[in-house]
């Protein structure tokens, strides 16, 4: 009897519970002492990280489907005595390891680091196929580069042995170096919030409360998307997942309401890239970013708002002036959104407020800022909870059960910071592999003379290098790339740091959509059950943009190098700017066809003037007289462009 019983709780998913429990309390403890430091936190927890996702991976269908069971089976117990073994080695022989080894390791040493690379590898394969080929052609690069016909690619070569231990227990690169760090330091005391949020299903009634207060027109409904994704973003820091929560909810609604599926989609795609910019996640890459600076992540959450209110204001005019074009401006019926939700989404937002204060005005740093508003946002939710379910006796809050939530937050929380940390180390495999080559500086040599050339030319050089790269990369690891190769010559030629780390950070964003890959456009094609590049091809022009602030940060330079009232001048002339070529995308003037063309094209050159004219006051000039004439262009487009038939109402499918 007492077997059974025992039976009932010995399951893969209650593992992972205690895993991940285990690994909360430790980060928790962390968070709040920095106890040993980030170097012995990694040496310890990256072993525990692989182990969840290994049975994140068994649980959700078997890694190898092909093979049997008993096969998957005894493969996760030999992989999670692989990672039980590391954890082990360096529990017993850290000290030594980082400090009286460096240099001069064991074979003790060398079998560990050997074994837990090939299980990250293979983790890597299943979950990062492209960086896993990438590490596989830089590991035959490192060892053989000495047969290489072309020069440029030329070096001396490595033994076997050094690609190890560089990629593993060196520490200061490879899987236990700085990327990894990153992901179980700061990255993983934000995903607090994102955890504590999605355990009380905040996210969920966000999204319900930013329908509601969207407008009651047809015309307004895709503005839902714009608005959920964007707070959602906060705490996403991914394109695919924005799409995936948001998405599940606003593209059948659009649809609904006679939106095409196609633009739906594109809609969805379009405001959940705005995700990747948006503070304080900003795609992981800003914590990365704050590393490389060697300033407080505070700093850099400071220029992204300016970019993200850029990005979301620009897309929410584009997507109303197609609205207009394809939908009547008749009203609809919004529904109700329950007092329960719209007191989870006020304590979200609190949250937000609440880290902000505590980062911007009293100085706190990342992980102790994250650690308490996560703290303040899971009390309130819990207080919110009890209210509800006991003494309003609300149904919205009795179908929850304290326990249950409490478990989804640790299991979130635990999930997405193994996911990240696998990321990150694979990451760091790549850049500790080109450091041995030597590829950085020959890469850097090269962009270095094309700057010398002409300053536009590396500039243009660099962008192309970097959608080629962000076509098959994540944009965390197209970022990384970019800014190890491409900032140092930027910066010998005079480009302030700001500029060229946020230069690469939006071509990493560029990269997430830009053809033939995008995971976001996937995603919500699906959801809509459109066509993936009539999707992708409709948010690319939704998402000029990004291309736009690539290159408008050079000229109005004040929106990443000097927070303050500059700053906001600039921000807001690039945001006029960006809408007025947008308005020259899809805005109506005329009727005529060849009046509207000539006033459009006038707003597209006006527009290229505010974002690129070298002088700061002659674009602030033309900022506050082409406002007005936005304005204006808005209300002619509104009496000229809509529909002359109604559409459906259609199934959301």
């Amino acid at each position: 009897m007492l077997s059974d019983q025992l039976k009932r709780y010995i399951s893969i998913n209650n593992l992972i519970f205690v895993v991940s429990i285990s690994m909360f309390i430790w980060l928790v403890w962390y968070f709040y002492t920095g106890y040993g430091g980030p170097t012995e936190l990694v040496a310890y927890l990256v072993p525990i990280c692989l182990i969840l996702q290994i049975l994140h991976m068994h649980n959700n269908g078997y890694i190898y489907k092909r093979l049997p069971p008993i096969a998957n089976h005894l493969i996760v117990i030999l992989y999670i005595g692989i990672c039980l073994y590391a954890f082990i080695h360096f529990l017993l022989e850290y000290e030594q390891i980082a400090i009286w080894r460096q240099g001069s390791y064991t074979r003790q040493d060398f079998i560990a680091g050997l074994l837990i690379l090939v299980v990250v590898m293979e983790l890597a394969r299943k979950v990062h196929t492209e960086l896993f080929w990438m590490n596989v052609g830089l590991i035959i690069y490192t060892l053989w580069g000495y047969l290489s016909p072309i020069d440029f690619f030329w070096h001396p070569g490595t033994s076997f042995y050094r690609v190890v231990t560089s990629s593993t227990v060196e520490l200061s690169t490879g899987i236990y170096g700085q990327y990894a760090q990153i992901a179980l330091t700061t990255i993983a005391a934000f995903l607090l919030l994102a955890a504590a949020a999605r355990g009380f299903d905040a996210q969920g009634a966000m999204v319900s409360f930013m329908r509601r207060i969207a407008g009651k027109s047809r015309r307004t409904i895709p503005q839902t998307a714009v608005l959920a994704s964007s707070s959602v973003g906060l705490i996403s820091g991914s394109g695919a997942a924005n799409a995936s929560v948001v998405g599940a909810f606003t593209i059948p609604l659009m649809i609904r309401y006679g939106v095409p599926r196609e633009f739906a989609a594109a809609v969805e795609t379009a405001a959940s890239m705005g995700g990747l910019i948006m503070p304080p996640v900003m795609a992981v890459a800003g914590f990365v970013m704050a590393e490389f600076l060697g300033v407080p992540y505070w700093d850099v959450v400071l220029r992204g708002f300016s970019l993200a209110f850029i990005y979301y204001a620009t897309l929410s005019l584009s997507i109303y002036l197609m609205s207009v074009r394809l939908m009547p401006p008749e009203p609809i019926d919004v529904g109700s959104v329950s007092t329960y939700d719209q007191l989870k989404t006020a304590i979200f937002f609190i949250g937000i407020i609440f880290l902000t204060i505590l980062m911007g005005v009293l100085k706190y740093g990342e992980q102790l800022a994250g650690l308490y508003t996560a703290t303040f946002m899971f009390s309130l939710l819990i207080l919110l909870f009890f209210y509800f379910k006991y003494v309003r006796k609300d149904p919205e809050a009795d179908k929850d059960s304290l326990f249950a939530n409490i478990r989804i937050m640790i299991e979130t929380h635990a999930e997405m910071t193994s996911y990240l940390t696998l990321l990150l180390s694979t990451l760091g495999i790549m850049v500790g592999l080109f450091t041995v080559t030597g590829f950085i500086n020959r890469m850097g040599g090269i962009l270095l003379s094309i700057g010398e050339w002409h300053i536009i030319a590396l500039i243009l050089m660099a962008w192309i290098f970097g959608w080629l790269v962000g076509a098959g990369l994540p944009p965390t690891a197209t970022y990384i790339v970019l800014a190890v190769i491409i900032v140092d010559p930027m910066r010998k030629l005079g480009i302030d740091p700001w500029i060229a780390h946020f230069f690469c950070f939006l071509i990493a964003v560029w990269g997430e959509l830009s053809p033939p890959t995008s995971l976001a456009a996937a995603v919500s094609a699906r959801i809509a059950e459109a066509s993936f590049m009539r999707t992708m091809w409709e948010a690319l022009k939704m998402c000029l943009p990004i291309t736009i602030m690539t290159f408008a940060i050079f000229t109005r330079s004040d929106i990443v190098v000097s927070p303050g009232w500059w700053q906001i001048a600039d921000t807001l002339v690039v945001a006029v700017g960006c809408s007025a070529l947008t308005f020259a995308m899809f805005g109506r003037f005329f009727s005529n066809w060849k009046s509207d063309t000539t006033i459009r094209v006038a707003y597209a050159l006006v527009s290229c003037l505010m974002l690129f004219h070298p002088n700061d006051t002659v674009a602030r000039i033309l900022a506050v007289i082409v406002l007005p004439a936005i304005v204006y262009g808005v209300v002619r487009h509104c009496r000229i462009a809509p529909p002359k038939s109604e559409p459906q109402t259609q199934p959301a499918g």
